[in-house]
């Protein structure tokens, strides 16, 4: 028996390559975002405490659909007043860039916890050793405390990005030619729904264990120094 895809396979293909761009993209947003909210909670200044506490209190509330749908539709007249200002008349969001917002938002709000407890999990003895050695609050937080925040933080961040790969398929409700939206054009041509889902499961299912593979490499070298001290 043989997988008859009818001529949909490169469009599967683009699909998947897609999706890795727009996880990518929202990865990376997203941990610009949980590292600053994570900064700001764990800051003495009452106001960045609760400007951090209000971001991923609010963004973790709201669903991640109702993101991908806010951020879409919601920026169509700010886009547009801009976009007259600026010369543009037809400045818009695209469906890519409206998702690697949406899911960035959604991945910085949850990693902001990770990355607050791998801080809080931290000594305190080192950083006042940092200061003992004259080292500046920024180099403390350069050379003492981010290292060893990455390595704690690692485990959560890599469950957060196989449910952030997940997630992408959201977007295909705005349009964007991810897998799931791929799968839904071959299905509506075919009428062949479950080779098609089927085969989209399969793709996630890869994707999720080519990325626990890239984690479990991350956390290993990690902890390279961390292991040889501690035996």
């Amino acid at each position: 028996m043989t997988l008859d895809l009818h001529g949909f396979g490169p469009a599967l293909a683009a699909g998947t390559l897609m999706t890795i761009k727009l996880a990518l993209s929202a990865l990376v947003l997203g941990l610009v975002l949980g590292l600053l909210g994570a900064l700001a909670r764990t800051s003495s200044i009452k106001p960045l405490q609760w400007l951090g506490g209000t971001y991923s209190t609010i963004v973790r509330g709201v669903p991640e659909l109702l993101w991908v749908l806010l951020i879409y539709f919601g920026t169509v007249n700010l886009m547009r007043s801009l976009g007259e200002s600026l010369g543009y008349p037809a400045l818009e969001l695209n469906a890519f860039a409206a998702g690697t917002i949406a899911l960035g938002l959604c991945f910085g709000s949850y990693a902001t916890e990770v990355f607050r407890g791998a801080i809080l999990a931290i000594p305190k003895g080192h950083r006042e050793a940092g200061m003992a050695l004259g080292l500046s609050s920024g180099r403390i937080l350069w050379r003492v405390i981010l290292p060893q925040m990455w390595r704690i933080a690692l485990p959560g961040l890599g469950n957060l990005f196989m449910i952030l790969m997940k997630d992408t398929a959201l977007v295909s409700v705005i349009g964007l030619e991810e897998i799931m939206r791929r799968s839904q054009i071959a299905v509506t041509a075919s009428k062949e729904p479950f080779t098609f889902y089927m085969v989209a499961a399969f793709i996630y299912l890869g994707l999720t264990i080519l990325a626990m593979i890239g984690m479990h490499w991350l956390e290993k070298r990690a902890g390279r120094g961390f292991k040889r001290s501690a035996a």
